[in-house]
């Protein structure tokens, strides 16, 4: 069965969350996203596991659906009518650790995947003594990364690891600013319970597969999102068993042919792609944040190092040379910020939102209209422009100023040249 999947994101608990970020709700923008299974996120908050117990059924295959799904009154929803077999839930959760280790200060994000309410509650039992999982969707736990791994697997090895977003600067694995320059020097002899790690969104595969060390691992990708329409942003598409079981045994063989590939980001729209400083308008490539040692040349202070700095210091191999074994990928764009830049609006704005559901109501989910839809089919919908926008994006043609010190990239699909030049991440299915 192939399927999409998004395996990170948060509930309405979670901190800087949107309060629409229930299962109800969530179960609607599943189905106009083209999301076949959904992380349920949070599952050590006591309130939302309360209601992920009430609401979710077990399907018997290590996954969960509704009960039933509560009618939207939203404008845009209410003309949708999924049902509880439209998506599936998988529990899911993200912690944060806050530690030192080696004299230094570690914040590492972790994700946690369990196949069962059994698991989550032996689970929760365990860490509820370490911290307050009340205070946060996302706690903060003052104990060593490796100890939590030892944990999971000694309790609850058939729940799944996953890093969180390796590279971000403030809360990754390879953090510049928190983190490792290795996976074992974070996890020690718990390492082999690690298969994969998840990319996040200011790096794509290609970035990842400059460091040999990562080959052995899976490389997913998820949208972490914390409101509605976010979820799918980044994701991971399989044709395998509909189970707990199928999803992990794909991940694990990193088969491509049962991993079909992960949807990803034009990296450089991410947040923390390239180096700068914010709050001075500086954005640095990482050779010109070396030409500044790595100093604001306006303010003096250091500059945020980037995820592209951060690979390439901790890199082995050269730009084109890859692992013999890998996922592909897809570099896509959201549909409404497609649409927000044909009609030179602002992605959120109701008049995106108008033709945005046109396009769904017509097209059935986004992930079929930015992958699988002809280009003849899209241009019914008017204005044209947007099938151009989507055919640009299709060929890798965008021009983006990278993100960087927690500002998104701005991606411009329709300056005059943009036909003839391309981002050094193209839109190919590798």
């Amino acid at each position: 069965m192939k399927y999409v999947a998004d395996l990170h994101i948060h509930s309405k608990f979670s901190r800087a969350t949107s309060r629409d970020m229930v299962l109800d709700t969530l179960a609607y923008w599943a189905k106009i996203k083209g999301i076949r299974l959904l992380a349920t996120g949070d599952f050590t908050h006591p309130e939302w596991l309360f209601l992920l117990k009430q609401k979710l059924k077990p399907q018997g295959n290590g996954f969960f659906c509704l009960k039933n799904i509560i009618p939207s009154n939203n404008e845009y929803l209410k003309s949708l009518h999924p049902s509880p077999e439209d998506v599936s839930f998988i529990l899911s959760t993200e912690i944060s650790f806050i530690y030192s280790k080696k004299g230094k200060v570690r914040k590492i994000h972790i994700l946690l995947l369990a196949p069962d309410f059994d698991s989550v509650d032996k689970i929760n039992q365990k860490l509820s003594g370490l911290g307050n999982l009340r205070s946060d969707g996302r706690p903060i736990l003052g104990m060593d990364a490796k100890a939590f791994v030892k944990i999971v697997s000694d309790h609850c090895p058939n729940c799944v690891v996953i890093p969180s977003h390796i590279w971000t600067p403030w809360f990754s694995l390879f953090g510049a600013n928190s983190g490792f320059d290795s996976i074992e020097e974070c996890f020690e002899e718990t390492t082999p319970f690690i298969f994969a790690l998840e990319t996040g969104l200011s790096s794509d595969p290609p970035m990842n597969w400059l460091l040999s060390c990562l080959d052995k691992y899976t490389l997913v990708s998820n949208s972490d999102a914390h409101s509605p329409s976010k979820i799918g942003r980044e994701a991971n598409v399989f044709n395998t068993e509909f189970s707990y079981k199928g999803l992990i045994e794909a991940i694990k063989s990193k088969n491509p042919d049962k991993f079909l590939h992960t949807v990803e980001f034009f990296p450089e729209e991410g947040k923390y792609h390239y180096d700068g400083h914010r709050k001075c308008g500086i954005l640095f490539s990482p050779r010109e944040s070396l030409q500044h040692n790595n100093i604001c040349p306006k303010c003096g202070k250091k500059i945020t190092i980037g995820v592209m700095h951060r690979v390439e210091e901790l890199s082995d191999r050269d730009q084109g040379n890859s692992p013999p074994l890998r996922i592909p990928y897809l570099n896509l764009i959201p549909l409404n910020e497609i649409i927000a830049q044909a009609i030179e609006k602002t992605a959120e704005c109701k008049s995106v939102w108008d033709i945005y559901f046109r396009f769904i109501h017509e097209f059935d989910n986004e992930q079929n209209i930015l992958t699988e839809v002809s280009l003849a089919e899209l241009k019914r919908i008017h204005p044209e422009r947007i099938s151009l926008g989507v055919e640009r994006m299709r060929k890798g043609a965008v021009k983006i100023v990278p993100g960087h010190d927690g500002c998104f990239g701005d991606i411009n699909l329709f300056e005059k040249d943009t036909q003839e030049e391309e981002t050094q991440g193209q839109l190919k299915l590798f």
